[in-house]
């Protein structure tokens, strides 16, 4: 599978704090992980949600999904994800990648465009895109619904690119 985090904006909560900032859009939001299945393109896992500031990829990895992965599985990720160890993270700037061929990295790179193509149809969604000034307790059952609704269009009709 691969994996990928995406940033949703939130309403600055009072008092202020660092831990909501979110570097993709410079104020507060939310941080959800999200697989997706290499072969099929469907959303298999979905984790969340994490104040931006105080989560970076890696330490939402290691929180959760990580622990479910068996000792030689190994999951592809963008350079968020760079530095596990044992390394069940591969990374394009990983030392392995590097000594890979051209085909290898060419279907690496599509897996972890069709990811960003997931990640997209999620924001496509108004709530998720425009900044969420609800209540923050709920916020997940709302992103947990867009996914329903975006695993629901590729299984019927909207597939994902092939890889």
């Amino acid at each position: 599978m691969s994996i990928d985090t995406t940033d949703v904006p939130i309403e600055e909560p009072k008092p202020f704090s660092r831990k909501w900032y979110s570097h993709k859009f410079e104020g507060a939001g939310l941080r959800y992980e999200i697989a997706v299945s290499i072969k099929k393109g469907y959303i298999v896992w979905v984790n969340g949600p994490y104040p931006c500031g105080s989560y970076p990829d890696i330490s939402i990895f290691r929180h959760a999904l990580k622990h479910y992965l068996e000792k030689d599985e190994r999951v592809e990720a963008d350079d968020g994800y760079r530095g596990d160890e044992p390394a069940y993270c591969k990374t394009p700037g990983g030392f392995s990648s590097r000594s890979e061929g051209t085909e290898a990295r060419q279907i690496r790179r599509r897996v972890r465009s069709r990811h960003e193509t997931v990640n997209k149809r999620i924001k496509d969604f108004g709530i998720l895109s425009q900044v969420y000034r609800h209540n923050l307790i709920g916020h997940c059952h709302v992103f947990r619904a867009v996914i329903v609704l975006t695993q629901l269009a590729i299984e019927n009709g909207e597939p994902l690119f092939e890889i």
